[in-house]
């Protein structure tokens, strides 16, 4: 596409998901790994890529090279301290002004800015409106969707939603990750707008590098156990509570050992904190501590070990605009049991790669579960089938094409 001297720049905007952090930490999750993994794939194919977040902490680089064409540039908007998303629009313009005063500096002519989450919508908006820079926008979350299930919106709701709508009738296209999602967009934001449909992807290369067998015995895992697995954020949404009250209901107890690995970082006094001790005081009621494991944040090099090794992965969250877990779940060879919710709706196929139930059924997930432990040879099928799902449509590889080709149609060349 770009000679190796006439590449062009485009700018990933992710005020609150910085791309450079370590993954699992208190709001640092999917949305990250996304801008990361979609900047380093695009600038493999020829684009200069800077992606742009919010410096969170005074010890950080305020610059991060992460390869030869795309780096991560923290901007110093409000406190260099970490901000709960819901508290960070205030700090907007003044990102705007910090983006716009660096890509002077640095003499930087985006070709094309593509926005991640309502916030960088904004700054995106602003962006196109006093530059006249196409704008490309990925949700990563729909207000109009999350508020449905929040008895008390937070105070930036009424902003949120007018800014979502905004970048759908705007934008020069949104980028959706699963067909929910547009039908999301459609029937609860604007009729208007261009709609694209890519997913996100998963390293699967890295995800899928070791065998259920090696990685069992890597972890020290016995052949007999079986091993249930939740990986993600501490949050009331993401559903821990309703597994764990499944695996109480569960009948595969009084036929094998198990083992419940809840993973995830999380800090003590924080929102995460809090909702891993409520968590943890379930556990104990139930009396299921002694087969429950908190092991905090699993590094990235052991990420796919812990997949690998788990005879199920357990995604129960009330809402799910895509979710990076289960596909790297599947690229692994591990079977799903998921909310049916928003874009696993997409990415997980029940009966094929994993199993579908309600958000929030306690007795939907123990049952699903059941099911899945109780035929190990079933449980193999629907790993090889996701596996196989995961390498023909979810590669970044494939991802970043996509985008490429999008992106192409509204640049000039």
């Amino acid at each position: 596409m770009n000679t190796e001297n006439n590449r062009k720049q485009i700018a990933l905007i992710s005020v609150h998901g910085d791309p450079a952090v370590d993954i699992g930490g208190e709001e640092a999750g999917g949305q990250n790994v996304y801008v990361r993994q979609v900047g380093e794939a695009l600038a493999q194919l020829g684009w200069e890529v800077d992606m742009f977040t919010r410096l969170a902490d005074a010890d950080q680089s305020p610059l991060v090279q992460h390869q030869a064409h795309c780096r991560t540039i923290r901007l110093s908007a409000g406190p260099k301290t970490f901000i709960p998303r819901q508290e960070i629009f205030e700090h907007c313009d003044r990102f705007l002004e910090e983006f716009i005063k660096f890509s002077r500096q640095e003499g930087r002519n985006y070709a094309l800015i593509h926005t991640n989450y309502w916030l960088s919508a904004w700054v995106g908006l602003e962006l196109r409106r006093r530059l006249s820079l196409p704008m490309i926008h990925t949700y990563h979350s729909l207000g109009a969707v999350k508020y449905q299930s929040v008895q008390e919106p937070p105070e930036t709701a009424t902003r949120r939603l007018e800014i979502e709508k905004a970048a759908l009738e705007t934008a020069e296209c949104i980028v959706a990750t699963s067909p929910q999602e547009k039908d999301y967009l459609r029937s609860l934001v604007s009729s208007r707008g261009n709609i694209e449909i890519i997913p996100c992807g998963t390293d699967i290369n890295h995800f899928g590098s070791i065998t259920y067998e090696q990685a069992r015995e890597k972890l020290g895992f016995s052949p007999e156990e079986k091993v249930i697995y939740y990986v993600g954020r501490f949050d009331p949404r993401k559903g821990i509570e309703t597994l764990v009250r499944a695996i109480h209901q569960s009948q595969i107890r009084s036929q094998s050992p198990i083992r419940l690995i809840i993973a995830g970082a999380y800090r003590p006094g924080q929102s995460d904190g809090k909702e891993k001790e409520r968590i943890s005081q379930i556990v104990k009621e139930l009396g299921l501590e002694e087969m429950t494991e908190f092991p905090g944040r699993i590094s990235d090099e052991n990420l796919p070990i812990y997949f690998a090794a788990a005879d199920v992965c357990v995604v129960p969250s009330h809402y799910e605009p895509f979710g990076l877990v289960p596909i790297e779940a599947m690229a692994s060879g591990t079977p799903v049991v998921g909310s049916a919710v928003g874009g696993l709706n997409f990415t997980v196929v029940s009966e094929e790669t994993g199993l579908l139930v309600p958000p929030k059924d306690e007795e939907a997930f123990a049952n699903a579960i059941d099911r899945v432990l109780s035929d190990p040879q079933w449980r193999n099928q629907l790993g090889k089938n996701a596996r196989k799902r995961m390498e023909e449509e979810f590669s970044w590889e494939g991802v970043a094409s996509q985008l490429n080709d999008l992106y192409s149609r509204f640049v000039t060349l």
